[in-house]
């Protein structure tokens, strides 16, 4: 049945009552399982990120990292603008006509797409370039971040055109493509990001020994890392390119067998595009933009408090180049549940089947929650060891422990506040993210100043206003979601259980490693501690009723599982 749902799906056919009941009753499973498998594919990328950040770190040195930072921050708030809603509002736009049949109007949308990237991602590329040196240093006051950010420039009509091509695929549920490139993407990026950063930090130190300022390194050094940017980009471009040609010939000849009679123009579609993009790159341009203005705000209340350059650049360079980084593992997979869930949240929607909506609300929600929470909990607990393991530290350790520790909660109201926006615009609520991330910034700019300026919290104040911003999305969509769909999350089992059994976990983690690291040193304590840690948590959902036997026979070697909490008299 399934085939032939797919089947009818590609070629433009209505899919059969039974195909449709079917797809009603799987609707919430296969968002899990696109969901997961793009979940996989971006820890696999985050893992491979945090390797490789790891030698990277070493090369640039807090400085370098908080340099390489800045570009990244300016260069992905530009790629908002351009182009990074675009593979959201493609398979969005693509879905709803797909599921209609009208598989000539989805070749449309892609076509009208493609040219909008072109251009959109064009113009800002030049833009960015010859504007780098301003924005560096006016904006951000960190000036040696601009030859970063004049490498990245190129990669935003690059990244414009990549995203098109997901979107295509995204549009037919069909995650693979997007999870498969990630992966090649962030190999790439990784070895030429090493390589670029280790040869230019050497030309900036010949530079600074003839007289330029010693800030010079750090900054080509950093720029030399984006050129794992450029490369991976690119590759990923490539990959995309070759699997839409063994795509295209198939889904050629279901546009040629689409019988729809309404045809619907160039123009229109332009219309709805930008209509559809806008509201989406206003939403994500507000959540993502605090990361740009807590710099700014930071570096600037800092500047005035008398700190040079070196030093808030050193503690931004910790707080991004460690906390931030282990940060992205967890939050990788909500961000990656987001263009599993719009797409079939959309479909739902035209189908008008509230309750496939319903389920998918709630299962992605609960499955978050029940990753996301213990690792939080797990970082707060062995930050400080995780740290010290992966990157050797020779100073600021305390401060990043203290930021492991704080920033527990932004990583939970992060995950979910991230999930419910793309809820939301899968069913069609474009413009109350915006409403809500627009209120939420200025409570976080305002949070963050007082904390900064009369509290004197320094880097603490970004992580608290963090929260409150995170905090304040997460309970205006939940609201939305619950007056659009009269829904509300079930408390149980998706907060209160995971939350008791991540504190119980963390107790037990820590007290593992605390006696481990006396006798093995920190790295295997530590490695050991999380085993444990994970072993620990799954034993406390199943003993808190957290997980039900039909749940387990879902995971990898569940019925094993099920036998082994049998015999611990877990499950009856």
């Amino acid at each position: 049945m399934a085939d032939r749902e797919e089947k009818d799906r590609t070629e433009g056919k209505a899919p059969s009552s039974a195909g449709k009941e079917k797809k009603g009753i799987n609707t919430a499973k296969n968002v899990l399982v696109q969901g997961t498998i793009l979940a996989a594919a971006s820890i696999i990328a985050k893992v491979i990120g945090l390797i490789y950040r790891i030698p990277l770190y070493n090369i640039l040195g807090d400085i370098g990292n908080s340099y390489y930072s800045t570009a990244n921050e300016i260069y992905s708030i530009i790629l908002m603008i351009s182009s990074f809603s675009l593979p959201l509002a493609v398979s969005r736009l693509m879905s709803e006509r797909i599921q209609k049949g009208e598989m000539r109007n989805a070749n449309r949308v892609f076509l009208c797409s493609m040219r909008f990237a072109v251009i959109s991602g064009g113009i800002l590329a030049l833009v960015t370039y010859a504007f780098a040196g301003l924005i560096t240093k006016y904006v951000m006051n960190v000036e040696y971040a601009k030859f970063g950010l004049r490498v990245l420039a190129p990669v935003i009509l690059i990244f414009a055109i990549t995203g098109v091509f997901r979107g295509f695929f995204q549009g037919f549920s069909n995650m693979v493509p997007t999870a498969i490139s990630q992966v090649i993407e962030q190999i790439v990026n990784a070895l030429v990001s090493i390589w670029g950063a280790w040869v230019l930090f050497d030309y900036g130190k010949s530079l600074a020994a003839q007289g330029e300022n010693e800030l010079v390194a750090p900054g080509w050094g950093a720029a030399g890392a984006t050129f794992g940017t450029v490369a991976s980009v690119t590759v990923a471009l490539l990959f995309m390119m070759y699997l839409y040609a063994r795509f295209n010939r198939r889904f050629r000849h279901a546009v040629r067998k689409d019988q729809t009679v309404k045809r619907e123009s160039s123009r229109y579609l332009y219309r709805v595009l930008i209509l559809t993009i806008l509201p989406i790159i206003l939403s994500t341009l507000v959540y993502n933009i605090s990361n740009v203005l807590d710099q700014g705000i930071f570096n600037a209340v800092l500047k005035s408090q008398n700190y040079t350059e070196k030093q808030y650049a050193t503690i931004w360079g910790i707080y991004t180049g460690r906390f931030r980084v282990l940060m992205n593992v967890p939050l990788s997979l909500a961000s990656s549940l987001g263009p599993a869930v719009v797409p079939s949240l959309t479909a739902a929607v035209a189908a008008k089947d509230k309750a496939s909506a319903v389920r998918t609300v709630h299962s992605s929600t609960r499955y978050t929650m029940i990753v996301t929470i213990p690792c939080a909990f797990g970082m707060a607990a062995l930050g400080g060891p995780i740290i010290q393991m992966l990157f050797h530290p020779t100073s600021g350790m305390p401060l990043s422990s203290g930021i492991m520790q704080a920033g527990a909660i932004v990583i939970i109201l992060y995950a979910l506040s991230t999930l419910t926006t793309a809820i939301l615009q899968g069913l069609g609520r474009l413009r109350e993210p915006l409403i809500h991330n627009t209120l939420a910034l200025v409570i976080h700019v305002i949070v963050l100043v007082i904390m900064l300026r009369y509290l004197n919290l320094n880097i603490y104040a970004v992580l608290y206003s963090n929260a409150v911003f995170a905090l304040v999305v997460c309970v205006l969509n939940a609201l939305t979601i619950r007056r659009f769909i009269f829904y509300r999350q079930e408390i149980k089992k998706t907060y209160l259980v995971p939350l008791i059994s991540s504190i119980v976990m963390a107790f037990g983690a820590y007290a593992i490693w605390y006696v481990l690291h006396l006798v093995f040193g920190n790295s295997i304590a530590t490695i050991l501690a999380i085993l444990f840690g994970v072993v620990i948590y799954l034993i406390s959902m199943v003993a808190f009723r957290g997980l039900t036997e039909d749940e387990l026979k879902k995971v990898p070697k569940g019925d094993l599982l099920i036998s082994v909490f049998h015999k611990m008299g877990l499950l009856r």
